[in-house]
């Protein structure tokens, strides 16, 4: 379930699907995900974007080695303590998982909660009022049910242009009876092509299919120039995603670029 959770953080269950599925056969406890090389989870991770998802899942796999003796958290608070673990993720796994009666409060939750009961869109609501609205709300006899069901229900019907006429809340919806109809979210995602997070996804293909690489190598098969590759590369350092040498991190050709080969615990325990 973590990791379902950290692989759709910001992208879409359709890509997600098949590199759960591999990733799980290529990792399947917790300890086999640990004592991977961090270079071997950032391979099976593969086109799924946000690599630095993968780096955080694999160091949280690590603390639930060394802390929890192999064993995910249930507790909400716990799980909210492990790398790259947020509010939301922490409450979807306790509930979802464990039937922790904890509400899970996504984009679609969030969206449902303020328009039904205030009438207002989710960032014309404070937290404190957004948190005691999902409390209210939480069926605590069946909370993963409930959870599902309302990030369904916002997906599909409550978008940010609702689906008033099939929505089963649509007599009970403050934002309805106020004649309101819903308006673009507000966030819009940077452009892409030409970005610096299309040359960092460029070189971490490329070092996918060959490790190390030189500086030089990565931007002739990816077509980026040089200089980019090199401030990707550099990033991409700062992050712990790759290992570079300092004459890749000047920008020179023949620097080479690798990714690491540490695994998230130095010796994890016996299964």
């Amino acid at each position: 379930m973590l990791v379902s959770e950290v692989m759709l953080q910001q992208t879409q269950a359709a890509r997600v699907a098949p590199v759960f599925e591999a990733f799980m056969a290529r990792f399947p406890d917790v300890r086999a995900l640990a004592a991977a090389p961090l270079g071997d989870v950032l391979r099976a991770w593969g086109r799924l974007g946000y690599p630095r998802r993968a780096l955080a899942l694999h160091r949280a796999a690590g603390e639930i080695v060394e802390r929890h003796g192999a064993v995910v958290p249930r507790d909400p608070q716990v799980l909210r303590a492990l790398s790259g673990v947020g509010d939301y993720t922490s409450a979807a796994v306790a509930s979802l998982a464990f039937g922790v009666a904890v509400a899970a409060v996504d984009t679609n939750v969030r969206r449902i909660l303020a328009r039904v009961e205030h009438g207002t869109e989710a960032d014309e609501l404070s937290r404190r009022a957004m948190d005691d609205a999902a409390g209210r709300w939480l069926d605590t006899r069946r909370p993963a049910a409930w959870n599902q069901a309302l990030m369904d229900l916002g997906r599909e019907v409550c978008r940010p242009a609702p689906r008033c006429a099939i929505c089963p809340l649509q007599a009970w919806c403050a934002f309805a009876a106020a004649g309101r109809r819903g308006r673009p979210a507000s966030r819009r995602q940077p452009r892409f092509e030409g970005s610096l997070r299309q040359v960092r996804g460029a070189v971490t293909a490329e070092l996918r299919a060959r490790s190390p690489r030189t500086i030089g190598g990565i931007a002739r098969a990816s077509g980026h120039a040089t200089p980019r590759v090199a401030e990707a590369v550099r990033g991409l350092h700062d992050d712990g995603l790759v290992v570079a040498t300092q004459a890749a991190l000047a920008g020179r050709d023949r620097g080479l670029v690798s990714f690491p080969d540490q695994p998230s615990v130095s010796r994890p325990g016996r299964a």
